[in-house]
């Protein structure tokens, strides 16, 4: 198929070359032209100047930007990709943004004709490296029927949970679940620390029973070091909160722990962890050893 992928960030870079080595012919975009073009070397693919060209003539679009606003500007406009875009097409939208953006391109793309799934993962880089992300899809059954198969050269787990603006609900949910488990987890790293046991040995233990998770089997080790230099970053996990916490008031969840883990964010940055990974919560809890 012709493709086009738009944002070659940590995430997009390793995702479009997914695309490319399962057979398709992708073109692709980003902001800074030199990393697009380093990509399209890099992979024997293409480039374009703007998301609209690289959009032109492609059968499925994907998107990888950091917000609603970086989103509308690739998509909307003179230069936008649903301006090269053909009918029948289709984009597909992989930023975690907000459930309202999906709702408005959705009916942006209706007006021309095209079709809108809004899609954010969840896995970090080295699922996207490793091609094993988690997908939360939402949107018409029928497109994404015709979509699924292409999303598995990067997807481990591809689900549609519903109409558009659903994959973004979703995942507010994982990002809401990781907040809390992040602080429990820190919270025993700490106290671990402070009652003399051997960390390693300890999380050696611990991750096969009850209290085992991703973040644990994944983090343990580099928050008993204080290595925090890689991963998904603080800010960008205050940005995710941030849109849980509105949609939350707008639907009238409560997220107590959220909302206070997002407070707990917001010290680590001030302590200049704003690029250090999500696990860095600990940190705050051992500032004045």
């Amino acid at each position: 198929m012709k493709l086009a992928f738009i944002g070659l960030g940590v995430m997009g870079y390793p995702m479009a070359w997914h695309l490319q080595r399962s057979g398709h012919e992708v073109t692709v975009y980003n902001r800074t032209q030199t990393k697009a073009q380093k990509w399209a070397k890099q992979y024997s693919g293409s480039w374009a100047d703007t998301p609209a060209l690289a959009a032109k003539d492609a059968e499925l679009v994907f998107v990888c930007v950091g917000n609603d606003d970086d989103l509308r500007s690739v998509v909307l406009g003179e230069h936008g990709a649903f301006a090269g875009m053909k009918p029948g097409s289709t984009l597909v939208d992989h930023t975690t943004a907000s459930a309202d953006v999906a709702r408005e391109l959705q009916l942006k793309a209706q007006e021309g004709e095209l079709s809108f799934m809004d899609a954010p993962v969840s896995g970090g880089q080295a699922g996207a490296e490793n091609g094993v992300l988690s997908i939360m899809v939402g949107g018409e059954p029928s497109v994404f029927a015709e979509v699924e198969p292409v999303l598995q050269a990067y997807g481990k787990s591809v689900k549609l949970l519903g109409p558009a603006g659903s994959g973004q609900l979703a995942k507010m949910v994982n990002q809401i679940c990781i907040a809390g488990l992040v602080q429990g987890l820190a919270e025993g790293v700490h106290f671990a620390k402070r009652a003399g046991l051997d960390g390693a040995a300890l999380f050696d233990v611990i991750q096969h029973g009850a209290a085992g998770s991703w973040q644990m089997v994944n983090r343990h080790e580099t928050m008993l070091d204080n290595e925090f230099d890689f991963g998904f970053a603080v800010d960008w996990m205050r940005k995710d909160l941030r849109i849980a916490l509105e949609e939350a008031r707008n639907n009238g969840a409560q997220l107590p722990v959220t909302a206070l883990v997002d407070q707990f964010y917001a010290e680590v940055q001030k302590m200049g962890g704003s690029r250090w990974d999500t696990s860095s919560l600990v940190s705050r809890l051992e500032r004045e050893e």
